[in-house]
């Protein structure tokens, strides 16, 4: 019974760390393709193909995007809204300046590297109590 613990603990540590590990990467490699995102203040607008934002990029251009339909609702009512467009990207905008999916990738990572330190731990922790 006691090698089968260990046993799945050692699987747990391995796991946890080694697929954080490559999880880590991924989100490293996808914020690097992420780009630069700036901040800047768009104007809104209605047409007859929906709701629209406009806005002045670094080089003094101007910009728009079809809202989606989240973003539409976080911007009801609203004539103007801070924004951040991608640095080289023309008609590229998001209400966030990090991108979810790279968050959400970095999160498991560290969730997985999390698992493999409290495997670790109990490893540990069962090493010493049997010592």
């Amino acid at each position: 019974m006691d090698s089968t613990i260990d046993a799945v603990v050692e699987i747990f540590s391995w796991v946890g760390f080694g697929l954080g590990a490559l999880v880590a990467g991924i989100a490293l490699l996808m914020y690097l393709f992420d780009g630069t995102w700036l901040p800047t203040r768009g104007v809104l607008e209605d047409t007859e193909h929906g709701r629209i934002v406009r806005w002045f990029d670094e080089d003094g251009g101007v910009n728009e995007a079809h809202l989606s339909h989240e973003q539409e609702r976080a911007l009801a009512g609203k004539q103007m809204a801070d924004i951040f467009y991608r640095r080289g990207g023309r008609g590229r905008m998001r209400l966030t300046q990090g991108s979810p999916a790279v968050r959400t990738v970095a999160l498991l990572a560290l969730g997985l590297i999390g698992v493999g330190v409290v495997a670790l731990v109990a490893s540990l922790v069962l090493l010493f109590l049997r010592g």
